[in-house]
Formats: C-alpha cells, structure tokens, sequence
C-alpha cells in the first residue's frame, strides 16, 4: 500500500493558508481585502472616477451575454494553454499593471510578477509601482512594463532605454491618461500619491495593525520609505510627502509621432493599452505595434466610457492580424471565455489578484490564478469546447 499512496500524496497540493481557506472565487478576495486594508488603501483601489459608472459598466457588460453550449462532445483533453504575440502562456489571462501595489501588499509588485511566473502567465508592472524595474525584473524576468510618458521625447527616450536596460522583453504604453482623473473617492476616503500624513490618515492606519505591522512597518524596516520608482528613468519622490506636485509633463500633447519614436526605440514587443475606438486600432497596426489592450483604464479615467467587452468585436475586426487583449471588469472564468469568444486574444485581470496579495501575498495570488484557471478549465467542459480556438460569438445571446 505504501508504494503506491506516496506518488498520489506527492501529487497533492499543499495546504492552503488558514486565511485562504474561504477564498472560493475572485470575489471573495475584495471582502476580505476590505477588513484588512486602511480605508483610503483600499478606496483608491476599489473605486474609479467620478460616479463609477464605466467601473459598473465593465462589469454588467459580462452579464448582457449569455452562453449556448454545446453537449457530448469528448473535452477530455481540454487545455487552455495560449500564444500570443509569439508568446506562449499556460492560461489566456494574466495580471494588469496596478500602481502602489506594494502600499496594499508587502513588496506588493514582486509578489504579483513572481506568482505569475510561477503559473506562466505575464504580470504587468505599473510605471506608477513603487518597486524599482530593475528589482521586479530580477525576481520575475517575465514580466512586461508599463509605462505612462509625456509627449516629451525628452522623458520618453531614457526611460525606454532604462527598461531595456532591466531587461524587459514587452513594453505597454498606456495612451488614456492624457489629465488626472476626477477621483472624488479618494479625497472621500483621503487617499493621495503620495500619502498626505494627517490624523485622519494615522488614524485609518492604525485600526489595521494587521496591515501595519505587516505590509508598511516591514518595509520601512527591510526597504526604508518606499518612492515613486518607475515613472521616469530616475527615482521619484518618497510615498510620504507633505509638498509635493506631481510632475506629470504633457501628457496631454502624447501623439502617434510618439508611438512610431517608441517603435523606433524598442526592440522586443510594443503592446498599446487603453484603445476603445476601432479607428485607433488600425492606427496601432499602421504604426507596428504587437498588440493592444482594450481597456477604459477600470473605469479610473473618464466616467462612462464605454465597456471593452462592448467594443471589442468591432475593434477586433479593425485591427486585422494584430493581437487584441482586453481588461475591465473580468471576474470570474467564464468572463475570460466571453472575451475570448468574442475575439480578444488574451485578457488581463487587476484588482482581485491585488485584493490576493494584500491579504495572502504570494501564496493568495497563486490561489487567485488557480481559481480562476479552474474557472476556465470547468467553463470548457460545460460549453463543450476542447480548446479555445472553439469558442466563438456564435456561442453567445443577449437576453432580452
């Protein structure tokens, strides 16, 4: 008997932490999240803009479809492994850029890239994290970067060359954030970049000690203040700060011109994120871009934007032979096979693997991917298609 229990037993995965026990969807994560985190923490990462309609938006665009499966049909042998960009990843979906992660999640950014390492998949770092590129690069050499720029050739030719320098294979130049958004919950909730001290924001720390001890007191003890790392080709200012204005550049004046001097300079992979218009993807094609990411930024810049699910067949169709990915409001498994069935490539997943890492760390993130992989996994057994180049828009109704 014990020559044959040991292969089993070392097939079994390990115990899950006490803490991740009840974590039975994405869902769940963002509840938990909620009693750990500080109120402005977990504010500026829940909400959006104004009155959160395109959050909302993103989110209900999944529940206007509904699926038709198919029946006896041999899925044993289902896979959801996928290639992108001449990319080969072990699930369609992989983890979007997030800024301050390592505010909610201790050394938050390489806790994300590292996880989806782990589990093949790619973790977008944030140019607004506060981990230097150099370091999250070392720990996970799969991971893509960011960036936000100025169209300011200036700023833009010597971060590109730090993040080739680092060792970055894909670089993603978010293009919608052209001002700063009007995020009235984060002065609600007293949420800043950088933090503000005051006795309110000491106050709504101090009422997590969990959090406290164990996410800021850690890193001020092992990494001192962290600093706004990755927004240019130098160190940025420390998270704490009582005068500071943020030198974001013209943002505003960021055109075409500058992609093609972006496709100039980068040798590996141009993804653009942040297309929501057709017009705009044939744009990227034109200008060489790899691929595209439709995405209203979480709804976190312009209110009522439209939901990338709700564009994205039109926008597939204009972009011809160029990868299109998608984020915004995907939560579960067979939110991933509706974006997949209406044509995207790929898509990215942001705020519950964060909600993961704050409450679990690396471990919670890898919980977060296993879920929503098994998701995936049971979502193609039921739908009866064996790969996912099966599915398809035929597979999808709008109910009335």
């Amino acid at each position: 008997m014990s020559n044959t229990a040991a292969p089993f037993a070392a097939l079994r995965p390990p115990p899950l932490p006490r803490r991740l026990r009840d974590m039975l969807s994405l869902d769940d994560f963002e509840r938990a999240a909620r009693r750990h985190l500080p109120r402005p923490i977990f504010g500026y990462i829940e909400g959006a803009t104004e009155s959160n309609s395109a959050l909302r938006h993103s989110r209900s665009a999944f529940a206007a479809h509904a699926f038709v499966p198919n029946v006896l049909v041999d899925t044993g042998e289902r896979h959801a492994r996928t290639r992108v960009m001449g990319l080969d990843f072990a699930q369609p979906f992989g983890l979007a850029p997030m800024g301050g992660s390592a505010l909610a999640a201790y050394r938050g950014d390489v806790v994300l890239a590292q996880a989806a390492e782990a589990a093949g998949l790619p973790a977008i770092l944030s140019g607004a994290s506060l981990i230097a590129m150099e370091d999250v690069a070392r720990a996970a050499p799969s991971a893509w970067f960011q960036a936000y720029l100025p169209g300011e050739e200036a700023r833009i030719v010597p971060l590109v060359e730090r993040a080739k320098r680092a060792g970055y294979g894909t670089l993603v130049l978010t293009v919608d954030v052209a001002v700063l958004p009007n995020r009235e919950n984060n002065v609600r909730t007293g949420f800043s970049m950088p933090l503000n001290p005051t006795p309110r924001l000491a106050w709504d720390c101090a009422t997590r000690p969990r959090w406290l001890l164990g996410t800021f007191g850690r890193t001020l003890l092992n990494h001192g203040m962290p600093h706004i790392e990755n927004m240019d080709a130098v160190r940025g200012v420390p998270i704490v700060s009582r005068n500071f204005v943020r030198q974001l550049g013209a943002r505003d004046r960021l055109t075409w011109a500058h992609v093609a001097l972006m496709r100039r300079l980068w040798p590996g992979k141009l993804v653009v994120k942040g297309i929501l218009a057709a017009e705009d993807a044939r744009r990227a094609a034109e200008h060489g871009v790899d691929g595209i990411i439709v995405s209203n930024h979480g709804g976190r810049q312009l209110d009522f934007a439209v939901a990338p699910l709700q564009v994205l067949p039109g926008i597939v169709a204009a972009a011809g032979d160029m990868p299109v990915m998608l984020d915004g409001g995907v939560r579960r498994g067979t939110d991933v096979l509706k974006a997949l069935a209406l044509g995207a490539a790929f898509v990215f997943v942001g705020r519950p693997m964060l909600y993961a890492a704050s409450i679990g760390g690396q471990a919670g993130v890898a919980h977060a991917i296993g879920l929503l992989a098994e998701e995936i996994r049971r979502g193609m057994a039921l739908l009866g298609t064996p790969t996912l180049s099966d599915l398809g828009p035929h597979m999808l109704v709008k109910p009335d």
